[in-house]
């Protein structure tokens, strides 16, 4: 690819918040401009000035940035309006801000459908709102909105739109794919067209993501000319989206000639940055996310992990700790030998299997994933299964008998009332212990029953947190007799985060082998004595 400098421009304060169910908090505005600043970017678009109260109380006191410029998202004056007079001015003018960023139409269908207006004025309202704004602020930039439909559409008509922005002294005029609908091929021809009127240095593109093509037609445009990106982190935005800026940051930056702010340490925060996002959107980070996915460094067949064992690059593009990622190998019944000798070189078993070892604890996993386990994403009950092989291990408890109530009833005022509640007996050592408890459902009011049972001798479980709790049906056919697959999710105060699998026929007995591998494996990572 060519080189140069690439602007990094980013929208999620504006275009992610247009994303189905997100709203943001003016304190989580601030949290990801500081994390965008942090990443080098070049520019941080807060949202649009006087279009609701968020976005008006975060322009009053904006962010401090060290590194991106703050811009401000407005509209071209309306039709019949001058620019001193428009509202939409009027909110920009009284931003703090460093640049403006004016959307205005460049498709000659919205001018006369949407707008209900004639093309030259739409031309005039371009010019004279980049004019005004431009003795305000340093910088204007002009987002030609539906840029590629009306190119092709009516391409003198899209050039004039171009053109006028240009002759208001517009410092970024950026070519909009707004319905996404866009292909990268039709992108670059496009690009290399409008570049023989308009310099590449003043050009930019903003993809939306309606046919997944949004990334590949950011970079098509980068490569045919364009020297700014717009897009938003995760690729959040409304409809599909738009393009991720957490796949084309390290795409640029590992992969082209060309430069961006972003340092290579900084590079290592990516993946942070995007679960940070994930977190504040209350979102669970998708795992084959290119680059920062839990999935995109993870590696399941055999064959591809006897490569990595040998030499990385043989089945990973890049190395996952430049994106701040890590390499997961992941056991299954897909699993060989290399699997196996990978995951036990990241636990803490503090010996290596012997061969015939190995050969046995690849045959338990094969047999019981037959069974319907699965060790794919369940790495700690995986551990108790390679310790039992590598040096059997006394139970820390056992298990007598436990009942589970789970009552569904209407109170004296008529409202409904869900209670659960969990009585579980153990033995530890020679002592056996019945606790009762409550719980929001029933597998946490047994999760909490037991280790209640269990913390007058084992008091390392007091931090111990169920965080996630899956469920799987492993044969729909079998409607409500079907066998049941639970995966828990467990953390403590120490940072650690563990997953554990349960199987039965019952999804509380499933669950309480999934939370007796949790409950165990935290025991062993303490140095727990076993009582039994």
């Amino acid at each position: 690819m060519s080189s140069g400098y690439i602007h990094l421009f980013d929208t999620t304060l504006r275009d992610g918040q247009q994303t189905r169910g997100i709203d943001f908090t003016v304190n989580q505005k601030r949290s990801i401009a500081d994390a965008l600043d942090g990443l080098g970017l070049d520019y941080v678009e807060g949202g649009w000035p006087g279009a609701n109260a968020t976005d008006e109380e975060f322009f009053a006191t904006p962010p401090k940035l060290n590194h991106a410029k703050f811009v401000a998202f407005g509209m071209t004056r309306r039709p019949g309006y001058s620019a001193d007079n428009d509202p939409v001015l009027a909110g920009l003018r009284q931003a703090q801000c460093d640049a403006y960023c004016v959307v205005g139409k460049a498709w000659d269908f919205h001018v006369t459908e949407a707008l209900n207006t004639e093309l030259d004025e739409n031309l005039a309202m371009i010019e004279d709102s980049l004019r005004h704004l431009g003795n305000h602020a340093g910088e204007v930039l002009y987002d030609a909105e539906h840029f590629f439909d009306g190119y092709k559409n009516n391409k003198d008509y899209a050039l004039a739109c171009l053109e006028a922005a240009r002759t208001a002294g517009a410092r970024w005029i950026v070519l909009c794919d707004t319905n996404g609908g866009t292909l990268p091929g039709e992108v670059y021809d496009i690009v290399r067209e409008v570049e023989q009127i308009i310099p590449g240095n003043q050009l930019g593109i903003h993809c939306h993501d309606d046919t997944g093509n949004a990334v590949a037609n950011s970079l098509a445009a980068v490569e045919a000319g364009v020297r700014q990106i717009q897009g938003t982190l995760n690729g959040i935005g409304e409809r599909c989206g738009n393009a991720d800026l957490v796949s084309i940051i390290p795409t640029l930056k590992l992969k082209t000639n060309f430069e961006i702010g972003v340092t290579d340490e900084a590079l290592q925060g990516l993946t942070l940055t995007s679960r940070l996002l994930d977190e504040i959107v209350g979102r669970s980070p998708r795992a084959n996310a290119p680059y920062v996915g839990a999935s995109a460094f993870a590696h399941k067949a055999g064959l591809h992990v006897s490569g990595i064992a040998r030499n990385p690059a043989s089945y990973e593009h890049i190395d996952p700790q430049k994106v701040g990622n890590d390499r997961q190998v992941v056991v299954s019944d897909q699993s060989g030998r290399a699997n196996i000798k990978m995951m036990l070189a990241k636990t803490k078993l503090g010996m290596e299997l012997s061969n015939d070892q190995v050969g046995r604890l690849l045959e338990g996993v094969k047999e019981k994933e037959a069974q319907g386990l699965t060790f794919d994403g369940a790495e700690a009950s995986f551990e108790l299964l390679a310790r039992q092989v590598a040096m059997p291990f006394r139970p820390f408890f056992k298990l007598d008998r436990f009942r589970v109530i789970d009552e569904r009833r209407h109170n004296v005022h008529g409202d409904i009332v869900v209670e659960a509640v969990a009585l579980v007996t153990l033995w530890v050592g020679e002592s056996s212990h019945m606790e009762a408890e409550s719980g929001n459902g029933p597998v946490n009011a047994l999760d909490r029953a037991m280790r209640k049972a269990l913390l007058n001798h084992y008091p390392c479980l007091e931090d111990m947190t169920l965080s996630d709790y899956k469920v799987r049906i492993l044969d729909s056919k079998s409607g409500t007799q079907a066998v049941t697959r639970v995966m828990i999710e467990s953390h403590d105060g120490k940072g650690r985060t563990w997953h554990t699998v349960g199987i039965s026929a019952n999804i509380i007995d499933a669950s309480y082998m999934a939370l007796h591998d949790a409950i165990t494996w935290k025991l062993l990572q303490e140095g727990a004595r076993a009582l039994v």
